[in-house]
Formats: C-alpha cells, sequence, structure tokens
C-alpha cells in the first residue's frame, strides 16, 4: 500500500508526470543505453527503441500502476503486473536490473521536471517505484520458478528439424531440444524467446508465441517476415527467413505469457488476425489432441486465403473437434471482419491475438453481444501499447 502522504503527493503530481512521461522515458533510454551500450546485447529489442514502443510501454506502465494505487488503494494491479513479469522473464529480466532502471529512470524524471521534483515529491515517486518492482520481483521469481528456470537462466539450444513455409511473408520451424534434459512445458498460447546473434554482433530476442507443440517433445513457431514500409523491418525475422534452415540450431527461452488456454466447459470464442492465429492454432491443437467436446467458435481475418499462415492447420483442427465451427474473412473477398449475424455462444470465453485497432473493434462487439468484460482475454505480439485499464485508472484517479 502506498502511505498516506506519498499518496497525496502522487495524487497532486500524477497531471504533471504523466504529461512528461513520454519525454521522461525518452531521455530514461537515451541516458541508460549510451552508459551502458550492453544492455542493448540480448536484452532490449532495438527495434521496439527506434519505433518507441517500449518507451511508450514504460509509460503506460508507470502511469497506470500509479493510477491504481490511489484508485483502489488496498488492490493490486496484478492484471497489469502479471503480464510485465511475463514479458521480462521471456527476456531474463534479473533482481539487480532494477537498481539500474531507478537510477536511470529518477534522473530522467530530475532532469525534466526540474524544480518541481521536489524532495518530497522525488520520495514519494521513489515509493510508487519500488512497490511496483518489488511486486514485479516477486512475481518473476514466480514465473521463473513455474518454468523450471532460476535467475532468469531460461536458455535451451533446439535443433530445426523442419522449416515449412506458410505464406510468401510467413514460415514455420518445428524444433527439438538438445539434450535429455527435461523441457519445461508449454501451455496452449504462450510464447518463447529467440535469441539470435546479428550480424553486427549484438544479440537480439524476439518472442514468437508457439503455434503447436505435444508430448512428442517437439515445439513449433510460426514466423512472419516484416518487410518494413510503415514499420521498422524486423531484424530478427528478417534474419530466421534469410538464413535458418533445418540442422540449424536456435536459443530459446522457456515459454512464457498469462494468457493461456484455460480448461472448463465454457464455449469458447477465439479470434485472430493475420499472424495473431499463431497462439489460436496452438489452442485448437491442444483441444483436439486432449478430445475436448467443448462448443468453439473460430474466427479469424486476413488480407487473403494466400496470406492466411496455418489456415490448412486450422480447417483441420476445427474439422476435428465434434462442436467448432469456423468463420474467414478475407479483405480481398469479404472485408473486413463483422460480427453482425454471428451468433455468440451465451458465456463464451474469449481468446484474441491480432493488432490493436482489430482487437479494440472486435472487443466492442463481444461485448455487445453480451461476453463480460472478464471473460476476454488478449495477446499483443511486441510491447503492450493496449492498457485500457491504465486509462480507466487515471481517469478514476
Amino acid at each position: 500500500m502506498l502511505s498516506g502522504e506519498s499518496a497525496a503527493i502522487v495524487r497532486a503530481t500524477l497531471p504533471l508526470v504523466g504529461a512528461r512521461l513520454d519525454e521522461i522515458t525518452a531521455r530514461f533510454y537515451d541516458t541508460m543505453f549510451a552508459e551502458r551500450p550492453e544492455l542493448l546485447d540480448g536484452l532490449f529489442n532495438r527495434g521496439n527503441q527506434r519505433s518507441g514502443e517500449q518507451r511508450r510501454a514504460l509509460a503506460g506502465a508507470i502511469a497506470g500502476f500509479a493510477g491504481a494505487l490511489l484508485a483502489h488503494p488496498d488492490e493490486r494491479p496484478d492484471a497489469l503486473l502479471t503480464r510485465i513479469a511475463h514479458k521480462h522473464a521471456a527476456v531474463g529480466v534479473t533482481d539487480d536490473q532494477y537498481v539500474i532502471v531507478h537510477k536511470y529512470l529518477f534522473g530522467a524524471i530530475a532532469e525534466v521536471l526540474g524544480d518541481a521534483v521536489t524532495p518530497e515529491v522525488a520520495a514519494a515517486w521513489d515509493e510508487v517505484y519500488w512497490l511496483m518492482a518489488g511486486a514485479l520481483i516477486a512475481m518473476e521469481a514466480r514465473v521463473y520458478a513455474e518454468a523450471g528456470a532460476r535467475g532468469g537462466r531460461t536458455w535451451r539450444t533446439w535443433t530445426v528439424v523442419e522449416r515449412r513455409e506458410e505464406s510468401a511473408d510467413a514460415m514455420s520451424l518445428v524444433l527439438r531440444p538438445v539434450g535429455d534434459e527435461p523441457v519445461p512445458p508449454a501451455r496452449p498460447g504462450q510464447y518463447v524467446s529467440v535469441r539470435v546473434r546479428m550480424p553486427d554482433g549484438v544479440h537480439q530476442l524476439r518472442q514468437y508465441s508457439l503455434s503447436g507443440h505435444g508430448p512428442d517433445g517437439l515445439r513449433r513457431i510460426t514466423v512472419k517476415r516484416v518487410r518494413g514500409g510503415d514499420a521498422p523491418e524486423g531484424e530478427v525475422s528478417a534474419l530466421l527467413h534469410a538464413t535458418v534452415r533445418e540442422g540449424d540450431e536456435l536459443t530459446l527461452s522457456a515459454p512464457f505469457g498469462d494468457v493461456a488456454l484455460e480448461d472448463g466447459d465454457a464455449p469458447l470464442v477465439l479470434v485472430s488476425a493475420g499472424i495473431g492465429c499463431t497462439p489460436i492454432t496452438a489452442m485448437l491443437e491442444h483441444l483436439a489432441h486432449t478430445g475436448g467436446t467443448r462448443r468453439v467458435l473460430l474466427l479469424h481475418a486476413d488480407r487473403s486465403a494466400a496470406d492466411h499462415a496455418l489456415r490448412a492447420d486450422m480447417e483441420r483442427l476445427t474439422d476435428a473437434l465434434p462442436a467448432a465451427e469456423r468463420v474467414f474473412w478475407y479483405e480481398d473477398d469479404a472485408g473486413l471482419m463483422d460480427l453482425d449475424g454471428v451468433e455468440i455462444p451465451q458465456g463464451a470465453v474469449v481468446y484474441m491475438c491480432g493488432p490493436v485497432p482489430f482487437m479494440r473493434e472486435v472487443r466492442g462487439a463481444l461485448l455487445k453481444a453480451g461476453v463480460a468484460p472478464k471473460d476476454v482475454h488478449y495477446e499483443v505480439f511486441g510491447s503492450d501499447l493496449w492498457l485500457p485499464a491504465a486509462a480507466d485508472h487515471l481517469d478514476a484517479a
């Protein structure tokens, strides 16, 4: 809990800090990487730094956590923190790095806000930071333990046993672990980090949802090549497409991610767009392999049938389920996903993955159809810039 004195100061200064958070986080990253360039080698993704995604995600997390402490002082915003903890575990964040972040973050706050940062203001926000950091450190310890890893040591070498072209811009890699040590189990919907050395010698990480895994120990990731255009070209994805072949070895983390299919009897609505089909396909595979009898409604949108990666798998798996149906939308044919006329099962639990604007629109349509907000679960590739809870907390504060 935030102390009463600090809560009053944070409430009074949150509008000022919030208005300058983007500037603060930009100064934070610039200074930290200038003085600690080794952090860019195997920890922070350069693409997310160039695009500004990581900066915006950090700003949203800080604002969301501070607002939550003020709006609900007796509750910890675990939904926000759990997602961050899994993202941190996937790249191997360790406890000592929170001290490094604290140094540069609070240096940036002081530089950007100047005289507004009195000793009292600094102490209040310091309390917010360490409440958040302490909660994350505890959560990450549990996440690591569940993954069979300690101190961020989650990495394992895997051999590519098959490369499969799924579409013009997507390919799947089927992987087998090297060695006889048991690998941590994967839950349907989770992701792994792939760690590669770039041509300039710097290691970079990228998370990929497991699009398939089973009792044989094999795992599959499906990688979409990002060609640039409105967004920077994906470094890791481009390298994997260009260089990885059967027989090559890759370094993967243990599986992480808080959005994973839960067992139960409630009807399922599985929604995806584009390469967001990867965790959804893993969920379908799990249901098929375990003899699932739940009602399943699969909804997918893509640019065209030719661009639809894993289409054959999605069709095969829904055909194998006794109470499953599917609807596909293609922009070059039927247009964008439109739920008008689609019967959403009562009491359904929803899992979504795709671009944030797509998921916002579909979520709104599902809520209008009677789905409870608590039953809508979503996964975002990269930094999570969809923080509706953060905005709610700020409004409430």
